[in-house]
């Protein structure tokens, strides 16, 4: 690089520079006067010398990471709001704030609100209706029927995985454990939401406990909760020939009300809830008609 270059790239590097210490130094000096401290104050708190707040405030010297990490700890704010200081609008940092407040209970539920509401508008994300619950809730027989009369595709997740696989779900479990299996239904759930804009999609019951994928769902379908009594459950899949929930396991009854009950209230978070205990197909499809938003059911 020619010399003249050379001092044009450090000339602009350094003014660069300048104005990030700048704008650092006014941050922390926004924050702590929002709080009402005084810089006395937040030097002691930080362990620093009321000197070198003061020069940091100014936007003169250099600081290191150690130091800008006591400053936004005494202020009570990520350090990445004072590295990134012209990024931040007041709005993002009272959002992260309330958002790094909430209790871990209530997150989750935060979470997907905030991904409903900030997402896809409301008739573009009726238009794939998602059915989620347990093995037995007629996931696959009244997605079949609704997506027939609605003139929609019907998709069934479990059989897309085994598809991008190559091999049935009990191969993917034992050869890449639930955590290799998770990815790769979160992966099929993304191209089926991309491939399709309307769709009556069955996922598995087992979908509500990987937080990312959930909330993915969540976002972009509107979700139907197919519940079930427990016995019903059972019942269902043992009349459709799978003995496997009773092999071997003479407390399958009350493994299944556990789970059942450990994943209530993430079924919960489903648009909307259709029991569909003591019912048949017919009768539960008309409740499941009936109950679907008119831009759902068109």
């Amino acid at each position: 690089m020619p010399t003249a270059a050379k001092t044009i790239a450090a000339s602009s590097s350094a003014a660069d520079d300048a104005e990030f210490l700048s704008a650092v130094g006014r941050r922390v000096r926004e924050t702590r006067e929002s709080r009402g401290m005084a810089r006395r104050i937040l030097a002691g708190e930080a362990g620093l010398s009321e000197r070198y707040l003061a020069q940091l405030e100014a936007g003169e010297g250099n600081s290191s990471i150690v130091l800008l990490r006591r400053v936004a700890s005494a202020l009570e704010i990520p350090l990445a709001e004072l590295l990134s200081p012209n990024e931040v609008s007041p709005e993002q940092r009272l959002l992260r704030r309330l958002i790094e407040d909430l209790p871990r209970h209530r997150l989750d539920d935060v979470t997907s609100r905030l991904l409903r509401d900030l997402g896809p508008d409301e008739a573009s994300r009726r238009k794939r209706i998602a059915l989620i619950g347990l093995r037995g809730a007629g996931k696959s027989t009244l997605g079949v029927a609704l997506a027939r009369k609605l003139k929609n595709p019907f998709i069934e997740l479990d059989r897309e995985i085994e598809a991008e696989a190559g091999m049935n779900l009990a191969e993917i479990f034992n050869l890449y454990g639930q955590s290799g299996y998770r990815r790769v239904e979160h992966r099929c759930l993304e191209k089926v939401l991309r491939k399709n804009e309307r769709a009556v999609i069955a996922v598995g019951g087992g979908i509500v406990s990987e937080p990312e994928t959930y909330h993915l769902l969540l976002q972009k379908c509107y979700a139907v909760w197919l519940k079930a009594a427990p016995e019903e459950h059972m019942s269902r899949v043992i009349a459709q020939g799978d003995l496997r929930p009773m092999a071997g396991n003479a407390e399958a009854m009350d493994e299944l009300r556990r789970i059942l009950a450990a994943r209530e209230p993430l079924y919960r978070k489903a648009d909307l809830v259709i029991d569909t205990s003591g019912e048949g197909p017919h009768a539960s499809l008309a409740k499941l008609q009936q109950a679907l938003p008119a831009a759902a059911a068109r």
